[in-house]
């Protein structure tokens, strides 16, 4: 599987979007600097996802997120490969112990197929929004999962790179 984590909340950076000639698409714009973090795993040889929403970007989120995925396939054992922020490599960081980390080497994000799920969930879900409350970003954020979650085969051909499939 193939983790990370990414930041969502008020602040929205309009985009380009269709409209009939000589309609101008208006757009609403905010810079109110609110966020929530969704952790999130990715299995491409099936397309399973585990989501988790966090206040935070920290050791303590991320091993919450730990457990949270090791109880889920509790049964399996994870090679979890990641990005090395500070917080998957901490010294007070508890591993579960069916969970194996594997960093990616330094800004090489490219590798990480999850990093192109959280394009997908920002172009499909949060595209030209200006959500008025941390409460509407929770509750975009819960339909992204559910989204992901229902189009299995989206996130399998989204996350497949050849370099992957190679290897299953």
């Amino acid at each position: 599987m193939f983790a990370d984590e990414a930041r969502f909340g008020r602040i929205n950076r309009p985009r380009p979007c269709w409209a009939p000639r000589p309609v101008r698409p208006q757009v609403a714009a905010q810079l109110i600097r609110e966020y929530i973090y969704l952790y999130g795993a990715v299995a491409p040889k099936d397309g399973t996802c585990v989501y988790l929403i966090m206040p935070a970007s920290d050791t303590e989120c991320f091993e919450i997120f730990l457990k949270t995925l090791s109880r889920r396939f509790a049964r399996e054992d994870i090679l979890l490969v990641l990005d090395g922020a500070p917080n998957h490599t901490g010294r007070d960081l508890v591993i579960p112990a069916n969970i194996t980390l594997l960093f990616l080497p330094p800004y090489a994000p490219e590798l990480n197929p999850k990093e192109n799920l959280w394009d997908e969930i920002r172009e499909k879900i949060f595209k030209n929004h200006a959500l008025k409350s941390m409460d509407e970003v929770h509750a975009k954020l819960d339909s992204a999962i559910g989204y992901m979650e229902q189009n299995r085969q989206l996130v399998k051909s989204i996350t497949s790179f050849p370099y992957i499939a190679k290897s299953l």
